[in-house]
């Protein structure tokens, strides 16, 4: 037995079906119940009473004198009235003369001879015909709904009910429709409100409109009632709803017009100010309905499979009908009442002719006429059917009366399955469409993300989000967002401003509350400007950093900043024709006051457009990503530029073009494939350059002519192949910093005692044995030695008098223990003291103490706080870290 839980679902598909049927279909189907009853009853007919009766006739009668009159009940000796023959064994006691013809025949041989003309002289249409007709029913009324259960198809309007039933109960719905009806409320107010003109046709009277709730909660028929009435609403849903009772949707009325002639159908509202507020659930399901009908209709515009089924079944219908009617229409002159039957048993019963009537032949005439009628309404529908299809495009569809309506214009047309779907929809409610747009429009969608992104994202949040960085500014920082939250524009205080990974980010004429905006991160966005807001940005952003994957997502309005100082671009800039198609950003005149300029991408030449901020650009930095730089030659029009980077170009050599840098004060070629330095001699006449970084190269040897760069403070070797050092290196007094980590140095020149302003040395990663004395007593400003990584076995006593010390890292070398010298670096502490632990332990107790006391808070280096001067180990603060790691973070 089924229990009725297990029927209710069945019950709720065949409720929710009936949408996708439109009247004709209906119609078939209560011909084919009408059908199937017509052939039931016949069935029953048939098994319950059908049957012959049979009388047989004398040879030896004249034609003239015979009757051929049968008893309709069937009696056993019927009587003729003409009959003169009277039987030789007639009983002598019967009072009257019988009448009739008196046959030699038993009640047996009666039943026998109906039994056998029953097979030989009815025609095969009156014994079949009802089994015929009620499995000729039967086979219709499963190609009556074959489109609905058939396996490719059913899935796919399973889904679309299920979507359909959402798209009508969710909150949203209504208040799409509503806004949409507001819109078209007040256009008609406006209209109103408009000097009226001579009309061509008398005006038409006011239309009453009457407020309904526009979903019902308690409704059980899938089936919208639509009202024929002057006032008239918006359906309930087709479905029962699953709303909870205490819901925080407030319901909405909302009405339509009455279609007068010559008037454009539109729906209006009783209150435009009221507002359907939604909770966060409420939201989140819509925001996943629009998914889910997103990813149905890709689904269902790649094939139009229901629309082939459908017509292929309509088709198969219209031949079944063809066929049936063929073959019965004939078969009714076979049903005669009165039928001759010559059996071939004469030797049993004495007769070689008998004359039959069938009991039910006037019946089966009569149903079979009825079933035949109704059969030909059912191919006339199927005409009606075919015709419909093959006039009709059911593989388009246009929301043509919605996008009449402000808010739903944007409603895509659809195709294929989808478009068949709705054209099916629209025979029982076009209405449903209507609510089915509602999750099928991008204006819709968008509306609903920034409704979604008020509620999560307040001021009281974003101001909780904002935090301070070393410098003193106030940072926000934004991360997969569809939208920009409307409270961002209420932050007064914000000067950091990052987006990460935000799909639309707008803005809107409110950025001009924002008078702190001074910087803007965009991480993968495509943002948009209003020409309002632009002028803002003109004005006030000085440092835009943008990172991008072609440089056909970089913005138009981003080259019309002429206020800004800093410019960081992040992408493929580089196309595939060449060198000479290598920049494909745009013009940089506007850009007056920019004085940085950093390019990561996959430059061939240097832009021959930063030449057009030569007058101000001071600091150019590329980073190449591996690609090699092949043309140099725009850098001699920088005359002013006092930084150059150039890192991971796979530069060979130093670019000659340096030597139109005068002012240059830095000189950064870091990560490249630099072997040879003999080019240092042309440097000579950049007076100015203090700073030269060639870290990360194959430099095998360090040429004498680095002894003409008289005014370099900083050094960076690292990472080369460097084997040892020449004395021309230490003839520049002025150097404070030398990083010579990772190379392949084996001693150090005494000669090193001349650098007497050195501050910082890094020998960290090299093979070193022994350190000279006279570094501790020449280079008496150090403050950070690093030695790590090498082969010492001992350190000199006289690191007594480096009383600047702060940092010492000896890890990972030979030492047995250390020098209680060390007790007499004042500056130096335990955490600026890296050691083994054990290696530690083996000064003395009260050198440990002194080593471990606490910093005052002035210090110079305060780990966590400040970032140290050495560059073989950098520490990032938490504000430094990569902008492109921010969505990794939050994951």
């Amino acid at each position: 037995m089924f229990s009725l839980s297990e029927l209710a679902p069945i019950n709720q598909h065949q409720s929710r079906s009936k949408l996708l049927k439109p009247w004709w279909e209906v119609f078939m189907d209560y011909l084919v119940v009408l059908m199937l009853m017509t052939s039931v009853l016949a069935c029953t007919e048939q098994l319950s009473r059908d049957r012959v009766v049979c009388i047989p006739l004398d040879p030896f009668v004249t034609a003239n004198t015979s009757d051929h009159g049968s008893s309709p009940s069937g009696d056993v000796a019927p009587t003729t009235p003409s009959s003169k023959h009277i039987p030789q064994h007639s009983s002598p006691h019967l009072h009257s003369a019988p009448r009739g013809r008196r046959t030699h025949l038993v009640y047996q041989q009666y039943v026998y001879i109906s039994q056998v003309c029953y097979h030989e002289a009815l025609p095969l249409c009156s014994r079949f015909f009802p089994y015929i007709a009620l499995l000729q029913s039967l086979v219709l009324v499963a190609s009556g709904s074959f489109w609905l259960h058939f396996p490719h198809t059913s899935a796919r309007i399973e889904h679309f009910l299920a979507i359909l039933a959402k798209c009508c109960e969710s909150p949203w719905t209504s208040q799409a429709l509503s806004r949409a009806a507001q819109q078209e409320n007040i256009q008609e107010r406006e209209a109103e409100r408009r000097p009226p003109q001579s009309p061509a046709f008398p005006p038409s009277p006011p239309v009453a409109r009457a407020r309904r709730p526009s979903a019902d909660s308690g409704t059980d028929s899938p089936l919208l009632k639509r009202s024929d009435s002057v006032s008239s609403a918006i359906p309930p849903s087709p479905c029962p709803s699953t709303l909870s009772c205490d819901s925080t949707m407030s319901s909405v009325s909302i009405g339509s017009r009455v279609h007068s002639p010559g008037s454009k159908p539109s729906v209006v509202v009783d209150n435009p100010r009221q507002v359907i507020s939604l909770d966060k659930s409420d939201g989140e399901q819509a925001r996943a309905l629009f998914e889910r009908v997103r990813k149905f209709r890709s689904h269902c515009e790649s094939s139009a499979v229901i629309y082939k089924v459908y017509l292929a079944q309509t088709i198969f219908k219209l031949l079944m009908v063809s066929l049936i009617l063929s073959y019965t229409i004939p078969l009714l002159g076979s049903l005669s009442f009165t039928h001759t039957c010559h059996p071939e048993e004469h030797a049993l019963v004495g007769y070689a002719t008998f004359e039959c009537i069938h009991v039910l032949s006037s019946l089966l005439r009569k149903l079979l006429v009825a079933y035949l009628t109704l059969l030909g309404l059912y191919g006339l529908l199927n005409v009606y059917t075919l015709s419909w299809i093959l006039h009709s495009s059911l593989r388009q569809y246009s929301f043509l009366s919605l996008k009449e309506l402000c808010s739903l214009r944007d409603v895509p047309d659809l195709r294929n399955d989808l478009a068949f779907l709705l054209h099916m929809l629209d025979q029982y409610d076009p209405l449903l469409a209507q609510r089915l747009s509602v999750f099928l429009s991008p204006v819709s969608e968008s509306r609903l993300l920034e409704e979604s992104l008020e509620r999560r994202w307040g001021e009281e949040k974003l101001r909780a989000m904002t935090s301070v960085d070393a410098e003193g500014c106030s940072r926000l920082q934004l991360v997969a967002l569809p939208h920009l939250p409307p409270a961002l524009f209420t932050l007064s205080q914000l000067q950091v401003l990052k987006l990460e990974l935000i799909k639309d980010a707008r803005f809107a004429a409110q950025v001009a509350n924002m008078t702190s905006l001074r910087e803007l991160h965009l991480y993968h966005c495509r943002a948009a400007v209003e020409p309002s807001a632009l002028g803002v940005l003109q004005e006030r952003l000085e440092v835009f950093h943008l990172t991008f994957t072609q440089a056909s997502e970089i913005p138009s309005w981003v080259l019309s900043l002429r206020s800004l100082h800093e410019l960081h671009l992040s992408g493929r800039l580089c196309s595939e024709g060449g060198v000479g198609r290598s920049w494909a950003l745009g013009s940089l005149r506007q850009l007056r006051h920019l004085r940085v300029l950093v390019i990561r991408g996959t430059l061939q030449r240097i832009p021959g457009e930063v030449s057009e901020v030569a007058g101000s650009l001071v600091r150019l930095e590329i980073y190449n990503e591996g690609t090699r730089l092949l043309v140099l030659t725009g850098l001699k029009r920088l005359g002013d530029l006092t930084e150059l980077l150039l890192q991971d170009c796979q530069l060979e050599r130093l670019p000659s073009a340096l030597l139109a840098l005068t002012k240059l004060r830095t000189l950064d070629l870091q990560h490249n494939n630099l072997r040879t330095l003999e080019e240092l001699l042309s440097l000579a006449h950049l007076r100015h350059l203090s700073c030269l970084r060639l870290a990360y190269n194959r430099v095998l040897v360090l040429p004498a002519s680095v002894g003409v760069l008289r005014g370099l403070e900083l050094l960076d070797l690292s990472n080369n192949q460097l084997q040892s050092l020449p004395p021309a290196l230490f003839t520049l007094r002025r150097l404070r910093r030398l990083l010579l980590a990772g190379n392949l140095i084996e001693d150090l020149p005494a000669e090193i005692k001349a650098l007497q302003l050195l501050t910082e040395i890094d020998l960290s990663g090299n093979r070193l044995e022994n350190l000279p004395p006279v570094l501790f007593s020449g280079c008496l400003e150090l403050r950070i030695l690093n030695v790590a990584h090498n082969s010492l076995s001992s350190l000199p006593r006289g690191i007594a008098a480096l009383s600047e010390l702060c940092r010492l890292d000896l890890r990972s070398n030979s030492l047995e223990e250390l020098p209680a010298e060390l007790g007499c670096c004042t500056r130096l502490h335990r955490v600026g003291l890296l050691v083994e632990d054990w290696l530690f332990l083996s000064l003395p107790p009260h050198v440990r103490d002194f080593l471990g006391r606490s910093r005052p808070t002035s210090d110079a280096y305060s780990e966590g706080h400040s970032r140290p001067e050495s560059d073989s180990f950098p520490y990032f603060s938490p504000t430094q870290w990569s902008f492109s790691s921010a969505l990794e973070s939050q994951i």
